[in-house]
């Protein structure tokens, strides 16, 4: 097996929107999905380009009531390139005799090529070669190269190429109902001998998008210029046509070199004019693709995983590295754009940001921790917003949205359909708060990891206060228990959205929502207490905050309510113990897939909401998130007992009654089960992680975009479980368990200004550590580093060889 390659040596309808999906190109800016150049959008195929940060919000009148939905905008097709023989039909695979199929996407050169030989009614042999980047060099840059080859035959080959604007978002099935037009024509025509363009922007947020390309054609390596006519289909769409004489066993190269700029630009004043001017000096394929591949094998060097042992992880591994390096890069610190949760693949969650990241975000802190700040700005320029939704809602501080776009107000829903029932019904999906918590969650270990304190004075320490001051708005005093409750929240879970026969949705006390609230309101102590006084007067002074609301915040980290019995079992949330057990047994008997249990219950006429059911790990959650000893910490600064097996009593308890319709689930299931020991059921998760986005385990769901949070959960999962990294008392700490098959890891991480590259086999590790060019610490300097539970001193640039 080609651990670099995803191959694909025949042509199955059923599955090209999955490798449509699976084989898209992107840089950070912009995405472009793997579909064919000649094709358009049907039932087969759905080409997509996606800029990020492109947003527009359309109304639909749905039951008698205008619901807004705020879309990522599939942009103008600019791969379009067809070709036909002697005036003879288009190619259509489906309507030519194939002879050979060939798709193969290049993981390590960021390359996606297409080898295909095809015969028409009369006999012709033609062979088509195509090769498309999406520039990892340069942000805008994308180009394609089609090679043809007459095979049996001399004559004219017409090669109609061009951009395609007349669409509209059409790639998830369950939003069809729902309006979809975003693009509206600004204006279009020529540039130079070879260049055509096509100026479109979003209706309702009003962003141009230009797309400017040049074509270029060769034969046997010699510019030639054929004949050409320009088309057009109204204002949307414009094509131009080229007309070949060509000789029989001759090699004729079409090189399509394209540049894409909007006005979200920074710096941009005329997004058209540059989109055109960018291509002047572009005079082929090569002038795009050498600094692209050259890009790309420099950032292997620091994000590439080797496995040796295990085929299928390797692949799957750098496949998971791949699409994350292209949804997110370094581009993103001139972007304002976050972290879409399905990446920049498709129109799923219609491109928004979630709490996703949180499974994400370790894969760049642990190597490009700038692309990490440039999302957590993302963040940061909605803080206004997210005071403005506590505000809305009666509470103070910063309450982000559960699910954001471009202005950071919240764009979820208020009705969603069941596709089991057809029915659509009212989603309280919104009242996920721990979203915040995420947040917060994320700029802390963001500091923490990379040391990068100018982020945390200039906006993260104001972000994570923020976001304690809205935990301490939305907590109340129980004048019962003494304790402080927490209502009209959301767990994880997701199939809880109310309790029995309440009107009102959310529950109380979700149990991983207050242990989470307890930790942040300690963290945000800590903060505080390491500020200078002035510097500490200033930011409480600036968020609203007076030293009686600091007392509070000490308070609940004291006596927030924790829902649990005299058993250990943590309570989901207060009434979980109250619910009705399903009979699992029946449901899996009556039904091929049971992951989605909460949409099986409604069309039968059932509630989750009354059993004891779950999505996706809950009260869990807070064993994957804190280590031991802040979970030790917490209860017992709570004034909760706490033993050796709470863990495992609420693993036990817990993976009984979770169905896992969350790619997620696997990623916390599988990194618990190792930790209570249960190590076979831990590569059976985590291989079930690694299998969902490739094969599509959920049935339909990655052709609609890549799960950004398994994938990144996937990558973090080895190197927190099989490399046993984690990082306490500021320093790194190894403790590998290498699965038995398994016989080699080696990798790369950084943390702060020291990069480890680790080494680890079954009876040894080597470690050498690096610095940052631009530290001035001396070379001989000591790095510690704990392996095994001993602590291990490093010399910089040797590498160290331990014994396990």
């Amino acid at each position: 097996m080609n651990t670099w390659k995803l191959i694909y040596d025949k042509f199955v309808p059923e599955e090209e929107n999955l490798r449509e999906a699976l084989c898209t190109l992107g840089n950070g800016y912009f995405g472009t999905r793997g579909a064919a150049p000649e094709n358009v959008a049907t039932k087969v195929h759905y080409p997509g380009t996606y800029v990020a940060g492109v947003y527009n919000e359309l109304i639909t009148e749905i039951a008698g009531r205008g619901v807004a939905n705020e879309d990522f905008v599939n942009c103008p097709n600019w791969l379009m390139l067809n070709i036909r023989v002697n005036g003879g039909p288009w190619f259509d695979r489906l309507k030519t005799k194939i002879l050979s199929w060939k798709v193969e996407l290049n993981m390590k050169k960021g390359v996606l090529s297409r080898r295909v030989r095809w015969q028409d009614s009369q006999g012709r042999i033609t062979l088509m070669e195509n090769h498309r980047i999406v520039s990892m060099a340069n942000p805008h840059f994308g180009a394609l190269r089609c090679t043809i080859t007459p095979e049996n035959y001399s004559g004219k080959i017409t090669i109609r190429n061009g951009i395609d604007g007349l669409i509209i978002n059409a790639g998830v099935e369950r939003y069809k109902q729902l309006n979809s037009k975003h693009l509206e024509p600004v204006t279009f025509g020529c540039f130079g001998k070879d260049g055509i363009f096509l100026k479109m922007q979003t209706n309702q947020s009003k962003i141009q998008i230009t797309e400017a390309v040049r074509t270029l054609v060769y034969c046997n390596n010699q510019r030639i210029e054929p004949s050409m006519r320009v088309l057009t289909h109204g204002k949307e769409r414009i094509l131009k046509e080229l007309t070949l004489e060509v000789e029989q066993g001759k090699k004729y190269t079409v090189d399509k070199v394209m540049s894409l700029y909007t006005s979200r630009d920074q710096g941009v004043v005329d997004n058209c004019q540059i989109a055109q001017e960018s291509l002047a000096r572009i005079e082929n394929f090569e002038a795009i693709y050498k600094p692209h591949v050259a890009r790309w094998k420099a950032l292997w060097q620091d994000f590439d995983i080797e496995i040796d042992g295990d085929d299928f992880a390797q692949l799957v591994l750098r496949l998971h590295t791949f699409h994350l390096l292209q949804v997110a890069s370094s581009y993103n610190e001139e972007i304002d754009a976050g972290l879409p949760a399905r990446g920049l693949h498709g129109e799923a969650y219609r491109g928004h940001i979630f709490w996703d990241e949180l499974y994400a975000y370790p894969f760049y802190t642990l190597r490009a921790p700038e692309i990490t700040r440039a999302l957590l700005m993302y963040r940061y320029r909605r803080l206004s917003a997210a005071k403005e939704y506590a505000r809305e809602h009666g509470y103070r501080g910063a309450m982000f949205p559960w699910q954001s776009a471009s202005a950071g107000n919240e764009t979820t829903q208020v009705v969603h359909l069941n596709p089991l029932s057809g029915k659509w019904g009212p989603d309280y999906s919104s009242s996920q708060r721990h979203v915040s918590i995420a947040i917060a969650y994320n700029v802390w270990t963001y500091v923490y990891t990379s040391g990068d304190n100018d982020f945390l004075d200039r906006y993260g320490a104001e972000m994570f206060l923020e976001i304690a001051h809205f935990w301490s708005s939305i907590s109340r005093i129980n004048e019962k228990t003494g304790r402080y409750d927490i209502e009209g929240v959301m767990g994880p879970d997701e199939f809880h959205e109310k309790l029995p026969g309440a009107e009102k949705g959310g529950v109380k006390n979700n149990a991983y929502t207050n242990v989470l609230v307890a930790w942040i309101m300690e963290k945000a102590l800590t903060l505080l207490g390491h500020m200078p006084d002035e510097k500490r007067h200033a930011l409480l002074l600036k968020i609203g905050v007076d030293e009686k609301e600091v007392d509070r915040w000490k308070d609940i980290s004291k006596k927030i309510t924790v829902p649990m019995g005299d058993d250990g079992i943590i309570h989901q949330f207060e009434g979980y113990m109250d619910l009705k057990e399903l009979d699992w047994d029946e449901y899996r008997a009556k039904y091929d897939n049971i992951h989605r249990i909460d949409r099986i219950l409604k069309s039968e006429g059932l509630s989750p909401d009354e059993y004891k059911v779950a999505k996706q790990a809950d009260t869990l959650m807070m064993f994957y998130t804190l280590n031991d000893g802040e979970i030790k910490k917490t209860f017992e600064t709570l004034g909760y007992p706490f033993s050796e097996d709470l863990f495992r009593k609420n693993y036990d308890y817990y993976m009984k009654r979770t169905s896992h319709g969350s790619t997620l689930s696997r990623i916390v299931h599988a990194y618990l089960a190792e930790r209570v020991g249960y190590e076979d059921l831990a590569m059976e998760f985590f291989m079930q992680a690694m299998r969902s986005d490739i094969y599509d385990t959920q049935g339909g769901t990655t052709q609609e975009g890549i799960h950004c949070g398994v994938m990144g959960g996937t990558i973090d999962l080895f190197l927190r479980w099989v490399a046993g990294l984690s990082i306490q008392d500021d320093k790194i700490s190894l403790n590998p368990k290498l699965p038995k098959e398994w016989k080699r890891i080696k990798f790369r991480v950084r943390y702060r200004s020291i990069w480890f590259t680790v080494e680890i086999q079954k009876e040894k590790v080597i470690v050498k550590a690096t610095l940052l060019q631009r530290l001035p610490l001396q070379s001989d300097s000591a790095i510690l580093i704990d392996i095994r539970g001993k602590t291990q001193k490093l010399t910089i640039g040797q590498a160290t060889t331990i014994s396990l």
